[in-house]
């Protein structure tokens, strides 16, 4: 792999979880979404579909350029896709560190223009964020076994469709952390199960210059800390290994991701290891 430059390391005023899988953000929890063998996981249904098409619209325009403007967001490494179009072109898994309530959306604007799909963490849907989030493509992850069938079977769908699904194995977002955290394997499982290359994309950060300072002068006037740039970087394609047993092929995957995003990040010692189960 290339090396890369150490990323530049943000001085962001925030405190972080004590467990590396801890969440950050304080949900208002506005209600009660019942995940269970009756909840719709895969929405077909005409008004759901309009209004998904409707949001990605906003999306691909509004939220793309503003991702820009904003983060100061700059993508490396697309060239890849084009590289591996043929590979790509029956669906793949993309698997990013979790660093900024608007990653998935930089991860969009890295592959253009797909609906996504992407498992998320349950208590979301307990927001006022529920519906933005469901036309997202988020498919919540269930708590009990007997549910997990119905997360399966929707997946299923979305695989067998061709759809590109998006994961953040460390499981929960650390706001502009540095380090690549561990991984959990069960998106890995998903990945083997299903034999999909995975895209390892990686979020690091540069140091703010003109006219990004701008944007950070306006911040410091209303009372917000100043941010650094972010960078998104596409690696090359990891393929699942089919002569393994389905437990190594997952435990390969998810070691050659994380050290890939570890790289990719320009990350030199790493202080977690892939695994965090």
């Amino acid at each position: 792999m290339e090396p890369y430059a150490e990323p530049y390391i943000p001085e962001i005023n925030v405190v972080y979880p004590d467990k590396l899988d801890g969440h950050m953000r304080q949900l208002k929890i506005t209600h009660k979404t019942k995940i269970d063998g009756n909840y719709v996981f895969l929405d077909k249904s005409f008004k759901f579909v309009f209004k998904r098409w409707l949001m990605h619209m906003g999306i691909f325009t509004i939220v793309f350029f503003m991702s820009c403007l904003r983060y100061g967001l700059k993508i490396e490494g697309r060239n890849i896709l084009r590289k591996h179009r043929k590979l790509l072109k029956n669906g793949a898994m993309t698997v990013s560190n979790h660093i900024h309530k608007w990653d998935f959306l930089f991860v969009l604007k890295a592959v253009r223009y797909r609906f996504m799909y992407f498992p998320a963490w349950k208590e979301q849907l307990n927001t006022p964020d529920e519906g933005r989030i469901r036309c997202a493509g988020a498919i919540p992850i269930p708590e009990d076994i007997q549910t997990f069938k119905f997360f399966n079977k929707a997946f299923d769908e979305i695989v067998a469709k061709k759809k590109w699904i998006h994961a953040f194995p460390e499981s929960s977002m650390f706001y502009y952390y540095q380090p690549v955290r561990p991984f959990k394997k069960g998106v890995f499982t998903m990945a083997v199960r299903y034999n999909l290359p995975c895209l390892p994309i990686a979020f690091s950060y540069r140091k703010p210059h003109f006219p990004f300072t701008l944007i950070n002068q306006f911040r410091t006037f209303i009372g917000c800390q100043k941010l650094p740039m972010i960078t998104l970087r596409i690696g090359e394609p990891i393929l699942c290994s089919a002569n393994l047993s389905r437990k190594e092929a997952v435990h390969k995957l998810r070691r050659d991701c994380h050290e890939a995003i570890v790289g990719l990040a320009g990350i030199r010692n790493n202080p977690f290891p892939p695994e965090s189960d």
